[in-house]
């Protein structure tokens, strides 16, 4: 009797995409000013927030810079070729980098409001 073992694959364009869009968020929320509606109070002076926010916003970028350069890498075309295994576990690092970035800027824009 012979066992048959088929390996399960991801298309490389589900997790590209899923980082696209998380990169997306963070950089809408940090420069659009989607950060600024979100956790600038009414009773909070405005110098004040944006101090604050641009402290959590240099703290969630060391996540996101981390993040955008394994996706990139990730997803090379050579390396993906040749490594494809190696290339998911990179887009999943980037995956996890990206959540952690945009956790970073919703948990410090909470505290301080």
């Amino acid at each position: 009797m012979t066992t048959r073992t088929e390996k399960m694959t991801v298309s490389p364009v589900i997790p590209a995409m899923a980082n696209l869009l998380l990169g997306g968020l963070w950089t809408l929320s940090v420069f659009a000013g989607w950060g600024l509606a979100a956790f600038c109070g009414r009773e909070e002076s405005p110098e004040s927030c944006v101090d604050r926010l641009i402290v959590v916003s240099t703290l969630s970028g060391l996540c996101a810079f981390i993040a955008a350069t394994c996706t990139v890498i990730g997803l090379l075309p050579p390396l993906m070729r040749r490594y494809p295994e190696k290339s998911l576990v990179l887009v999943a690092v980037a995956t996890a980098s990206w959540l952690l970035a945009l956790g970073v800027l919703y948990v410090g824009g909470l505290v301080g409001r």
